[in-house]
């Protein structure tokens, strides 16, 4: 089951994604979340597990019918069904978690690198 939490934010409307966006009833909810939101909307994904073709097809109508989708922290899954249908390149994608990594990695200092 995908459940959708709608977050407010300085660029935006952000959807926090939590499940699998998958054929059925989550794909419906996802759209209908996407759809009362506005144009430019970031799906943030780090809660997604899966998703399926039918899940791919309703983020593909969504872009195609004006709504401007950023995908948001991806999983490994999710970023390889992406690759491998080719649909790297219509959607934004961003992966804060990376940088989030880089603010929290502490840096060498002179002391420390054997400078």
């Amino acid at each position: 089951m995908l459940t959708v939490t709608v977050k407010d934010s300085d660029d935006g409307v952000v959807l926090q994604c939590q499940g699998r966006i998958v054929r059925g009833d989550e794909t419906a909810i996802l759209c209908a979340a996407v759809r009362q939101e506005g144009r430019n909307v970031t799906l943030d994904l780090t809660g997604v597990d899966a998703i399926d073709a039918a899940g791919i097809g309703s983020l593909v109508s969504l872009q195609a019918s004006g709504i401007y989708l950023t995908l948001r922290n991806p999983a490994e899954q999710v970023r390889e069904v992406l690759r491998v249908t080719q649909l790297e390149s219509i959607f934004e994608i961003r992966d804060s978690r990376a940088i989030e990594e880089l603010i929290m990695t502490p840096c060498a200092t002179p002391a420390t690198a054997g400078i």
